[in-house]
């Protein structure tokens, strides 16, 4: 059994512990950034033929702002995970793009008409790719709701540091560029780069790679950017 760390937010982290916990894993949730929803009345909808949805939390705060508001536009979901959330959350015509901002893009060109109307990219503060930017220059007009913020943590969490410390960790999972490389510097800033000297980093993109940093003794970028490609990437790998 090997101990795994899962930088996710505590609500998407939970289901990936317990895949973990499947694979014979020991999950350690240790979540790097504290989800926000924005407050504001429904989102303006007129106009739109389709909401593009690039995470799970935008997802659940999309259903947040719209509580009380029916939706039936059709959802086009960044991956699985995503789309899930959506279904779960009770948007009815959900579909996935099964991967990254690309994989998104491409999904809404083959699925969407450019004179349709305006494509609403419901979003976090920050944002990787330039989904938008992609669109336009296929001929859509696509606007971004920021509906969510995440913040960082101060301090990597304890747990985490004494598992560190101890040297019972084996793996990290990284997710997104900015969570990488919050990693980096809050192990650092805790002193404990010495620690990572015999622990894999699991890497959903070569952009989270890179910003994942040097040293790892093992590095392991995901075939895909899907939690089935990191699960997949985890029980291939020699954990122990």
């Amino acid at each position: 059994m090997a101990r795994v760390l899962v930088t996710r937010p505590e609500q998407d982290a939970a289901a990936t512990a317990a895949r973990l916990r499947d694979l014979g894993h020991d999950p350690l949730i240790t979540p790097l950034m504290a989800v926000r929803f924005l407050p504001g009345p429904p989102l303006d909808l007129a106009g739109v033929q389709a909401l593009l949805v690039t995470s799970a939390n935008g997802a659940r705060a999309l259903a947040a702002r719209q509580a009380g508001a029916e939706t039936r536009l059709p959802v086009l979901a960044v991956g699985d995970a995503t789309a899930r959330a959506a279904r779960d959350l009770g948007f009815a015509e959900v579909e996935s793009a099964g991967g990254d901002v690309d994989d998104l893009a491409r999904l809404a060109a083959a699925r969407l008409r450019p004179g349709g109307g305006v494509l609403l990219h419901v979003a976090g503060s920050k944002v990787a790719g330039d989904l938008a930017g992609m669109l336009a220059q296929a001929g859509y007009t696509c606007r971004r709701s920021v509906l969510y913020d995440a913040q960082p943590v101060a301090d990597l969490p304890a747990a985490a540091q004494a598992a560190l410390r101890d040297g019972s960790v084996a793996a990290v999972l990284l997710y997104s560029p900015r969570t990488a490389a919050l990693f980096r510097e809050l192990v650092q800033a805790a002193g404990l780069c010495a620690a990572l000297k015999d622990v894999t980093a699991f890497c959903l993109s070569n952009n989270v790679a890179a910003r994942a940093g040097a040293g790892w003794p093992g590095l392991v970028v995901t075939a895909q950017p899907t939690e089935q490609a990191m699960m997949d990437a985890v029980a291939a790998a020699a954990l122990g």
